[in-house]
């Protein structure tokens, strides 16, 4: 076997035949992997609050908050596996997630419940977004298995900020 055949082949084997143009993988790899980011940061902040919360509802935020950081993890690995499906690459290491995530942290030494579950709340919807401005792009390049995933996540987080919100209404 000749040294530039397996070399073509171990190329081959590492570009999956996604059927996506070589600028929809990079394009829709990278905004996957910043979304990817981004839900780690949510995750984390989310379990943070999950064991900080405290006062008279704290069995039910607790609960909630458990129940959403769970969630959130469990799509960690369909959005890394989906940018590998389509070619691309993600992430690497815990230091590219604070490079890519736009959501912000809370390090506060005491938030309220309140606060906290607004904070969820505003930053759910700032997820929503982004995974909406993902599908966009995803429908410019064609790729409807991504976009599919997407609205099925896109639902979930709509929920969690529906959730977020009735929790913290006053009254």
């Amino acid at each position: 076997m000749a040294p530039n055949d397996a070399a073509s082949r171990r190329a081959a084997s590492t570009n999956p035949p996604s059927g996506l143009a070589a600028n929809a993988t990079r394009d829709i790899s990278a905004a996957l992997t910043a979304l990817l980011a981004d839900v780690f940061a949510l995750y984390i902040k989310t379990k943070n609050f999950h064991w900080h919360i405290s006062g008279p509802h704290f069995r039910d935020y607790h609960l909630l908050l458990d129940e959403q950081g769970d969630q959130l993890f469990g799509i960690t690995d369909d959005i890394a596996e989906r940018v590998r499906k389509i070619g691309g690459t993600t992430l690497r290491s815990v230091g590219q997630i604070g490079r890519l995530k736009r959501i912000l942290d809370n390090d506060a030494e005491y938030v309220t419940p309140e606060d906290m579950l607004a904070e969820l709340r505003d930053d759910n919807k700032q997820l929503t977004q982004s995974m909406r401005e993902v599908h966009d792009l995803c429908d410019e390049h064609g790729d409807v298995a991504t976009a599919s995933l997407l609205e099925n996540w896109i639902d979930e987080a709509e929920r969690r900020v529906w959730f977020l919100f009735e929790t913290s209404r006053q009254g």
